[in-house]
């Protein structure tokens, strides 16, 4: 136990040399932590078949060496399909949900007083501009500009939302 305790104080003296040695085949500090790492429990779960007669920097450089080629050439074996990426795919929001958004919509727009709704359907489900909106209706600007926001708002009460959720369907 003794004899144990010594030689994983003296492999974890030797990580700042690991990362040193390891360096030469990563670049990336991310995959160069990886390989330390590996390289360090790989030595660590080998201790008890070390033997004392050999140096051991150089027994965790042919670890180290050893991890990264077999990292390696499990690296060239994996191939990319749709399977393996497939988890990068943004996933499609619920169709289900808008249906039952768009009924909502629907009755609130029913019992939504008529002045208003004359000047969402122009202005917001339209798209027309304020002023034409106001030509076709006979009012001023700022009455459009007010009564779309007042519908605005009759809309999100109705829909059990607030304006700025409102605002985004």
């Amino acid at each position: 136990m003794r004899a144990e305790l010594s030689i994983h104080q003296e492999i974890v003296s030797f990580i700042p040399a690991l990362y040193r040695f390891g360096s030469r085949f990563h670049k990336n500090k991310s995959d160069l932590d990886d390989l330390v790492q590996d390289t360090l429990l790989r030595a660590l779960k080998a201790s008890p078949s070390f033997r004392a007669d050999t140096n051991l920097k150089s027994w965790l450089f042919t670890i180290m060496r050893n991890a990264h080629y077999s990292n390696y050439s499990k690296a060239k074996r994996v191939t990319v399909n749709s399977e393996s990426v497939e988890y990068l795919m943004p996933a499609t929001p619920p169709e289900q949900e808008w249906v039952v958004r768009k009924g909502e919509l629907d009755r609130a727009l029913a019992v939504m007083p008529g002045v208003y709704r004359e000047v969402f359907h122009f202005v917001v489900e339209d798209g027309d501009p304020y002023d034409l909106a106001a030509a076709k209706c006979a009012i001023s600007v700022g009455t459009v500009k007010s009564r779309v926001n007042r519908a605005k708002h009759f809309l999100a009460k109705h829909m059990g939302d607030t304006v700025s959720n409102a605002a985004l369907i």
